[in-house]
């Protein structure tokens, strides 16, 4: 399964995720794709199988993607301090993979009926869920 995290700033989700689903998931693929090089290199540190960085590669590995995680701002145009560019939110949006999302109100988004949760917890709920994507397609 190919995972595709896509993160910006210093990339903490990404690696918070990526620790846990090599944890838990270790046979899915992480591909860790940052919006700049810091939250590239921090996703790799963190045990990500490959990793890239910009515009491009966000748009390229979507395309195939098996599931898509990343905080809200990835599919809103100019999040993140601006590293989201137009294309990057389309391109993720427009994807065919399931996009698993941490609702941060730094993007700039606020999602009504959405609980204000640690981001612990946020990731273990989304590592729960690919892991269960997981095991639907090996079952």
């Amino acid at each position: 399964m190919k995972i595709v995290i896509v993160d910006g700033q210093g990339g903490k989700l990404g690696k918070l995720l990526v620790e846990q689903l090599k944890q838990r998931c270790p046979q899915g693929q992480i591909y860790a794709i940052g919006t700049n090089s810091i939250a590239t290199a921090t996703m790799l540190k963190a045990g990500a199988d490959f990793g890239a960085t910009g515009e491009n590669p966000v748009m390229r590995n979507v395309m195939d993607a098996d599931v898509v995680l990343g905080p809200t701002g990835i599919v809103v145009t100019h999040a993140i301090l601006g590293e989201v560019t137009p294309a990057m939110a389309e391109a993720i949006g427009g994807c065919r993979a399931p996009k698993l999302l941490v609702p941060m109100n730094s993007c700039g988004v606020w999602v009504a009926g959405v609980q204000e949760l640690p981001l612990s917890t946020y990731v273990n709920q989304i590592v729960e869920r690919v892991c269960q994507m997981i095991a639907r397609t090996q079952a």
